[in-house]
């Protein structure tokens, strides 16, 4: 009975998180949508940049007061900092950490910096799991129980994948397999996963329907790709972890490091909105540039919405702000194999085709070698597409990538990150 007991308590975490997730979800995909509207009204009309540049101090100024009283908690996508909590070396607040991450995430996301919103769902899961144990004044084991089902929950609800939720759960922050642990977090999941239903539909969060399949001849190319990718994700982590030492040359508080991105996102935006934010609708944007009839010409755009996106991504979340690396990664990582598949389609390597199949899998060989979570990656991205055609080239493009940044010196992400807040 009192499995039971846990399970209907982790049914109510997965529904408060799939509710506020699903708000936060629709917030910010509506309001990146306005922007597209908006960036081109003020390249046509520059005395509009005015207003924008007060409102962008409004969010500057609001952002650092809900910052200041709990910097450490909510700076980033907040996984270290629950990874941290489990290891008994943080204890959070979580009502106030709670609201402030979502309006924090909110004012950091919507005006179109490169961040995920999946860290901050994940953040805010974790933290109804553990005001719901304080509440029903439970064991502090089944409060921790109730803490990983909102990190299941909260992944869960951001990207629509329940399954991924729970291997990200296993795979990135416990490092435990255990029956009761692993029900009550799919049970959680499942029901988030199902409330976002109820806001969103059933239709996958990132669908791309891929039809081909790439053809055996080019396995051996996935090799070098996915050597390649192990290379760019060894630096992308490199990067990551140096980027405290870069805005520590920065000689005004922490707080108001927002400032920073928030108005170099503006010519940005200016340049071209669509690239602004986390963002599924620039991987929709490249994923669609498969109909244009000369792919090949499109070769340097892709080179340079890649490095656009990957020095964006670093000063946004250098930036002591909220907001996740997930969906910056997944982007770099489908125009890592936007660029890869016009290269060996004009070398007729693979069909043209098989584009989208390059997107898909470069993807979750990007995410997986910079996570150093393969089967988060590969279970993630098969839930987010719709699509199972594409597990075996995925996952030997996955594990080589994997392997490459490993024999680098790459870490796991979310460790090393909390061991740069929480020095010992």
């Amino acid at each position: 009975m009192a499995f039971i007991s846990l399970i209907g308590k982790a049914i109510i975490v997965g529904a408060l998180t799939g509710f506020i997730v699903s708000i936060f979800r629709w917030i910010i995909d509506h309001t990146l949508k306005l922007l597209m509207f908006i960036y081109p009204v003020m390249t046509q009309h520059p005395q509009l940049l005015i207003p924008y540049i007060i409102i962008t101090v409004l969010i500057i100024f609001i952002l650092s007061r809900i910052l200041k009283p709990s910097l450490l908690d909510l700076v980033g996508s907040g996984v270290p900092q629950i990874e941290a909590i489990l290891l008994n070396e943080h204890q959070m607040n979580a009502w106030s950490v709670l609201w402030r991450k979502f309006i924090g995430g909110l004012l950091a996301i919507c005006p179109g910096l490169f961040l995920g919103r999946e860290g901050p769902c994940i953040q805010m899961g974790a933290c109804i799991g553990q005001l719901l144990g304080e509440k029903f004044m439970i064991s502090k084991k089944e409060t921790r129980f109730l803490l990983e089902c909102g990190v299941a929950a909260g992944l869960s609800a951001a990207f629509s994948a329940p399954l991924a939720g729970v291997i990200f759960l296993l795979e990135e922050i416990t490092f435990d397999f255990h029956p009761q642990g692993c029900i009550t977090a799919l049970a959680a999941a499942i029901t988030s996963d199902f409330v976002t239903i109820l806001f969103f539909g059933v239709r996958p969060c990132l669908y791309i329907p891929v039809h081909s399949n790439v053809p055996k001849d080019c396995y051996g190319w996935l090799v070098l790709l996915g050597i390649l990718i192990g290379l760019l994700a060894f630096g992308y982590q490199y990067t990551l972890l140096n980027l405290h030492w870069w805005y520590s040359k920065i000689k005004f508080p922490s707080i108001y490091h927002s400032a920073i991105p928030l108005f170099l996102v503006i010519p940005i935006g200016l340049w071209n909105a669509r690239i602004l934010g986390g963002s599924h609708d620039f991987i929709s944007y490249i994923v669609n540039l498969n109909q244009h009839k000369n792919l090949t010409s499109l070769l340097g755009l892709f080179v340079i919405f890649f490095i656009v996106r990957f020095c964006f991504s670093m000063i946004s979340y250098g930036a002591s702000v909220p907001g996740g690396i997930f969906m910056p990664i997944l982007v770099l990582g489908s125009l890592i194999g936007a660029i890869a598949s016009v290269i060996m389609i004009h070398q007729n390597i693979i069909p043209a085709t098989c584009y989208l199949n390059l997107i898909v899998i470069s993807m979750a060989a990007y995410f997986g070698a910079i996570e150093e979570a393969p089967f988060t990656a590969i279970t993630l991205l098969t839930e987010m597409v719709g699509s199972v055609d594409q597990i075996l080239p995925m996952t030997i493009l996955t594990f080589i990538a994997y392997i490459t940044s490993n024999l680098l010196g790459g870490q796991p992400i979310y460790a090393s990150l909390r061991k740069e807040l929480f020095p010992k």
